[in-house]
């Protein structure tokens, strides 16, 4: 579904993607593991367009602070040049880290945002998944945005990003600053997108949860991939654990 080769992100003379090269297939869920700085947000932004998107900011303004190099395949075209709207319209859907929603917008008028390149009858179908997925989002619906607590802000920002009907989903830390039991409710819920046949990539520092839900991972360290397998494999490895698990 998507290649990445050789890709390389430099902010100025710092190196934050170093030769990255991985794929992910249709139908699985991949995990993006890595300690705080390591990588993970600047290769979500990559796939989905924003880094580009910056580094064409920047060459209006005659800088030249980002430098990206390398491929990213999708569904055997090559996207590197696209602007994030185009691979919205493709079905590359982020959805970013500490859960950003519109705050004084109610949790439906979000949802309705995600939609904002879809049909009306796709919308209303999408706002039905949102809320068999997330019930607690139902008796929430009018309520500003701003006033949830930060796992119903998780469900927001899932449900913003599952209305824009993707086709590979890329989720940055969605576990971040969460409770156990709303981890649980993310985990269940991103088995659940896969069941409807979204492709799933979940960036994560703490493994533990989503390491059990994993086809295969990936782990960053400064940029670069030192380690890959199935989850199964990364669980049983010492040096996983010890790094990422917290054990």
């Amino acid at each position: 579904m998507l290649n990445v080769n050789n890709l390389m992100v430099f902010y100025e003379n710092a190196l934050a993607v170093n030769d990255l090269s991985f794929e992910i297939k249709q139908g699985e869920i991949i995990g993006l593991f890595g300690s705080n700085s390591a990588g993970k947000t600047t290769i979500l932004n990559t796939l989905s367009g924003l880094t580009h998107h910056l580094k064409v900011r920047e060459q209006r303004k005659g800088g030249t602070r980002i430098t990206i190099s390398g491929s990213i395949n999708y569904l055997d075209a090559d996207i590197m040049s696209l602007k994030p709207r185009d691979r919205v319209e493709l079905g590359i859907i982020l959805c970013r880290e500490r859960h950003p929603v519109f705050r004084d917008n109610t949790v439906e008028e979000n949802l309705k945002l995600g939609g904002y390149l879809r049909k009306a009858q796709e919308i209303k179908e999408s706002l039905q998944f949102v809320y068999e997925l997330f019930p607690p989002l139902i008796k929430l619906r009018k309520n500003k945005a701003g006033m949830l607590s930060g796992g119903e802000k998780e469900m927001v920002a899932i449900g913003m990003s599952l209305v824009a009907k993707p086709k590979l989903l890329l989720m940055d830390e969605p576990l971040l600053g969460l409770s156990p039991h709303m981890q649980a409710e993310v985990v269940r819920a991103t088995l659940e997108i896969r069941k409807h046949g979204v492709t799933v990539m979940m960036s994560e520092q703490y493994a533990r949860p989503i390491m059990p839900i994993i086809d295969r991972g990936y782990i960053i360290e400064n940029g670069t991939l030192v380690m890959t397998g199935t989850g199964t494999e990364l669980m049983d490895n010492p040096e996983v654990k010890s790094a990422y698990f917290g054990t």
